[in-house]
């Protein structure tokens, strides 16, 4: 005998989506999505990742209900969890959908059901995953990255600059950027007297990845103005700076 779809018991779809897609399925399918905090929709926006596991499960009689719970990694290294109620109790044995910001609220909730207290019952151990992505290398701050992005490549004067592919990418997926000046190797304004400085433009993307950008600010030009050159590696802007330091050196 079938089961009918209105209560076959729901399973989270196995096609990979986004973090921001993930989340809006969730909230459109949750009778209560519009009583969770603002400040919690809005973290979410920074999220990198996600993972989706069914905490709990509770069955009799054919009346059944399960917990899910939703785990984003953010930005900033911490992580957001929505609790995800799924049940059969209501009229018609249509599927309900209930969402919830911590366990407590979602035993609150799932104690309301009218399920016998003796029915058949397991609940799986509470994991995090986060070892999709390393953790960052840089302490980001997520402060309108994408539009930093935008003005330190337009000040860039250099014909090597990076190229419009490399601008796309940071204008639709830097999350958050750290701006570090880089020492180590002697400047080659040591031997000319000539002012070089070097700074390491470090952007966390959407899906995780790190990528950096590299600042040369010098004024080895004919006429001693400031002078801003970007490259994508520390290696091309060092060069970069003891071409220039030999040429006006």
């Amino acid at each position: 005998m079938s089961v009918p779809y209105e209560t076959a018991p729901y399973k989270p779809p196995e096609s990979p989506e986004s973090p921001e897609e993930h989340l809006a399925r969730l909230l459109g399918r949750a009778l209560n999505s519009f009583e969770l905090p603002d400040e919690t929709i809005g973290r979410l926006d920074w999220a990198l990742v996600y993972d989706s596991s069914l905490h709990s499960a509770h069955h009799s009689a054919g009346l059944y209900r399960e917990t899910y719970r939703h785990t984003w990694l953010l930005a900033d290294g911490s992580a957001v969890t929505l609790w995800e109620l799924v049940h059969n109790t209501g009229p018609g044995g249509l599927l309900e959908h209930e969402v919830y910001v911590d366990e407590e609220e979602l035993r609150t909730a799932t104690a309301r059901l009218p399920l016998p207290p003796d029915a058949p019952d397991f609940e799986l151990p509470v994991r995090v995953e986060q070892s999709r992505i390393p953790e960052p290398r840089h302490a980001y701050v997520p402060d309108d990255s994408a539009d930093h992005s935008r003005r330190l490549l337009r000040r860039a004067e250099n014909a090597d600059r990076p190229g419009s592919d490399l601008a796309a990418l940071l204008l639709h997926s830097a999350l958050a950027h750290q701006i570090t000046q880089v020492f180590g190797r002697p400047s080659p304004a040591a031997r000319t007297g000539l002012r070089f400085s070097l700074y390491e433009h470090a952007f966390l993307l959407r899906d995780g990845r790190e990528l950096s950008l590299w600042e040369v600010e010098h004024t080895a030009t004919p006429n001693g103005r400031h002078m801003c050159e970007v490259y994508t590696t520390e290696e091309a802007a060092r060069e970069a700076m003891e071409r220039r330091a030999a040429t006006l050196g």
